[in-house]
């Protein structure tokens, strides 16, 4: 696999996909308080579901996806640290929105906690708006959409 290329994960990623997730995420337990939601999903799980898409040899990056009658929802997007500065999260973005194009879907939805502000800089610059900011529990988050019209 190419360095750019991104596939659907296998069963032999899982390990990757959590080893990714956790690096990627580890930074904020102590800003926000509490272990992020990605860090604690059912990889393996996810994986046979075939909501991740990875990318790397060895992974570096990854997105998981959940198709909704009307958007497509980026449930997690992860770059481990190592390959931050390599657009690689460039990458993993613009196929979340061919994904769902290719699915016939009107838009992309996610949701990011409020002190993740890297992210908060991040998702604007590649279209998306914040339209609610809402408490889930110990979760403090900002949803955002994508138009792709």
């Amino acid at each position: 696999m190419g360095d750019d290329e991104i596939r659907p994960a296998v069963a032999g990623d899982a390990a990757a996909v959590k080893a990714v997730t956790d690096a990627a995420y580890h930074r904020y337990v102590a800003r926000i308080g509490v272990v992020p939601v990605p860090m604690e999903a059912d990889h393996a799980a996810n994986v046979a579901a075939g909501k991740v898409f990875v990318t790397g040899d060895p992974v570096v990056g990854l997105v998981v996806l959940e198709e909704h009658d009307d958007h497509l929802f980026l449930d997690s997007i992860a770059v481990h640290p190592d390959a931050h500065g390599r657009g690689v999260g460039r990458r993993l973005l613009l196929f979340v929105d061919a994904r769902a194009r290719a699915l016939g879907l009107p838009e992309v939805r996610l949701y990011t906690n409020a002190m993740m502000w890297e992210n908060r800089k991040i998702y604007p610059k590649f279209g998306y708006e914040a339209v609610e900011q809402r408490v889930d529990g110990p979760y403090d988050r900002i949803h955002y959409r994508k138009r792709l019209d």
